[in-house]
């Protein structure tokens, strides 16, 4: 399976140019801030809004190209479609919700019902064919929108935020099941979703839009390893600065300066990454190695898992994750000033 996509259109305040090219099958993540331009691509790719510049093809078949005056039409792309809200018409069982992009396609309806059905069980659904969207549960509704876009054997598979309309307690559950699903699909998907922890357990590849634009792509590890903007290194938790090389130092915009062990040779534009586990933080100047030393000022705290992590402001803005005895020790929870302190080692410089 491959996909080959040059998208760029203009929609209000948006201006949307992305570049895709996908060689296999597997489940491709997107992800960006609000109005990154994430739903309006994959409306593009299915054909709901035309492309003002691009082409788009799949498994070599060209479904839209401006420059040669090609536009396939929306049911007639081998691409299947589930939208965050789901859609499912409120008239219709979930039997004929799944039958009806089959019927839209000329299949017969004993022809359609039956594969309608099929898919159905194959979802763990066949107990509610005959039941109206406003019977079913959230995830029930998500597992019909899903058997709908499976049902006419789609090459590509397109998912806005499928998780989005679920409570915190169900979306666990929710999301391993979407996960055997889609690895179960021959084909290619991509997947909207705002959640770093869906993004790294769904995704084999991982695509950040921002303002229109592909900031970074890559697998979840290289990702983590090597954010390239602020919300990347937001998402992942980690303390990203962009600066120059000076020396055996980081020179950052406003003139502070980070030492790293392992500063690369030449000079040039560099990101620093600071993991906020290797983050210190102390009432009083600290005594022994720390290179990095700087004042800040604790603005708020946040438990995550076994851990807290503290919000520093002050000259250079930092994450600090500590532990809840860290928190009691050093009173944490008055907020006020502290000394920030990062090993030289801690700190990893890579080209920006």
């Amino acid at each position: 399976m491959s996909l080959e996509a040059h998208v760029a259109l203009r929609k209000g305040t948006l201006d949307l140019e992305v570049g895709l090219d996908v060689e296999s099958s597997g489940v491709v993540v997107l992800l960006g801030p609000n109005a990154a331009g994430k739903t309006t691509l994959l409306r593009a790719l299915a054909g709901l809004v035309p492309l003002e510049h691009g082409r788009v093809a799949l498994d070599g078949v060209v479904l839209e190209d401006t420059t040669a005056g090609v536009r396939v039409p929306t049911e007639r792309r081998p691409i299947g479609v589930v939208f965050q809200d789901y859609l499912l018409f409120p008239h219709m069982s979930s039997l004929e919700n799944v039958a009806f992009g089959l019927r839209a396609r000329g299949i017969p309806r004993a022809t359609a019902r039956a594969r309608a059905y099929e898919m159905l069980e194959r979802v763990g659904l066949a107990e509610v064919a005959g039941a109206r969207p406003r019977a079913l549960s959230g995830g029930q509704a998500q597992r019909v929108a899903l058997a709908r876009a499976l049902a006419t054997d789609p090459r590509l598979l397109l998912l806005d935020e499928p998780l989005a309309a679920m409570d915190a307690g169900a979306r666990a559950e929710l999301r391993r099941g979407l996960s055997r699903h889609l690895a179960a699909f021959p084909g290619t998907c991509l997947v909207i979703t705002h959640d770093p922890i869906e993004a790294m357990t769904l995704g084999d590849k991982l695509v950040v839009l921002e303002a229109g634009r592909v900031v970074q792509a890559g697998t979840p590890e290289e990702l983590s390893s090597h954010p390239r903007s602020r919300y990347v290194a937001d998402l992942l938790g980690l303390n990203l600065y962009r600066g120059r090389m000076d020396g055996g130092a980081v020179r950052l915009a406003g003139g502070q300066r980070l030492i790293a062990a392992d500063p690369l040779p030449q000079g040039g534009e560099v990101f620093a990454v600071v993991p906020p586990r290797a983050v210190a933080l102390h009432r009083t100047l600290p005594d022994g190695s720390p290179r990095n030393v700087w004042r800040g000022e604790v603005q708020d705290l946040d438990v995550v898992g076994n851990h807290v992590r503290a919000h520093v402001a002050g000259e250079l803005p930092v994450i600090a994750e500590v532990t809840p005895g860290a928190v009691a020790s050093l009173r944490l929870d008055d907020g006020g000033p502290v000394f920030v302190a990062v090993k030289a080692m801690e700190i990893e410089v890579y080209e920006a």
